[in-house]
């Protein structure tokens, strides 16, 4: 497994600084769908002015960004993440300052000479291959007491902004997926969520449910939107299905939207999102 997990790592690091900067702009930065979270999770930590706090998997900075606001000048946040074109932009849109930092490293193998007062991560604990490594990783680099807040989608039937083609360019392409890739749903549940960060040695957990809601505009923006960003090797894989099937495909992902298609012709997808709070 460690030779796949390694090859996984390197994968998702190479499609993350490709697709950073157009996740940033559609996404990311504009606090819509499953990013009105973030600053429901900022709050969860209880962070204080003055506080250190440490970002897992900061991607382009958004958390790290909310929990400077709650810091001050005498507090100071580190973000960290693997994808070095996430950080650059990370930096960009925090702005130069004093007490704020980025290292570009791997949330299973970073390790502080500090510990810290919080540690938040959100969207990204079901990347982990080894979530269980990150999390006590993250448990050892907090102060006795300290806070933890996690967020996660979740589970794919109530995230159908993904599962709706997901679940239909699997049945053209089997290996859409590579081989080895951790189950990024694994963790969609309060219970499997609970019980890997419980497993961990962590206490007091609390898992809060909140659905919010997207639109990515009518089914051809959706459609398009897909194509136009998802990441080179996924592109390659459907570039090479046949016309028939591609339409097929299409189809198929069309009919799936429809429940949540208004009148107008828009699609209003639901979308879940849990997020944990727990201490050391």
């Amino acid at each position: 497994m460690k030779i796949i997990h390694s090859e996984y790592k390197q994968r998702n690091i190479k499609i993350w600084n490709e697709v950073a900067p157009r996740y940033h702009k559609k996404w990311a930065s504009v606090n819509k769908g499953p990013f009105q979270s973030t600053k429901k999770l900022v709050e969860l930590v209880n962070i204080k002015n003055g506080d250190a706090v440490l970002d897992v998997a900061c991607g382009t900075g958004v958390v790290t960004n909310e929990i400077q606001k709650k810091i001050g000048k005498s507090g100071y946040v580190v973000g960290v993440d693997t994808s070095s074109a996430a950080i650059k932009i990370a930096k960009k849109w925090n702005g130069k300052k004093s007490n704020v930092d980025f290292v570009n490293t791997d949330a299973e193998k970073f390790n502080f000479s500090k510990k810290f007062n919080a540690v938040t991560c959100q969207y990204a604990l079901f990347f982990f291959p080894n979530a269980q490594k990150a999390l006590k990783n993250m448990k050892n680099s907090l102060k006795k007491s300290g806070n933890i807040g996690i967020s996660v989608h979740g589970n794919k039937d109530s995230v159908p902004f993904f599962s709706s083609i997901t679940d239909s360019v699997t049945k053209y392409i089997p290996d859409y997926v590579p081989p080895g890739s951790p189950d990024l749903d694994r963790f969609g549940t309060k219970s499997s969520l609970k019980k890997e960060v419980n497993k961990a040695g962590f206490s007091n957990i609390v898992v809060k449910d909140y659905v919010f809601h997207f639109s990515p505009g009518k089914f051809e923006d959706y459609w398009r939107n897909y194509l136009k960003y998802i990441a080179e090797p996924l592109k390659e894989k459907l570039n090479n299905l046949d016309y028939s099937k591609r339409k097929e495909l299409k189809q198929l992902v069309k009919d799936k939207t429809l429940q949540y298609t208004k009148q107008n012709g828009k699609i209003l997808f639901p979308w879940q999102v849990l997020i944990l709070g727990a201490k050391n």
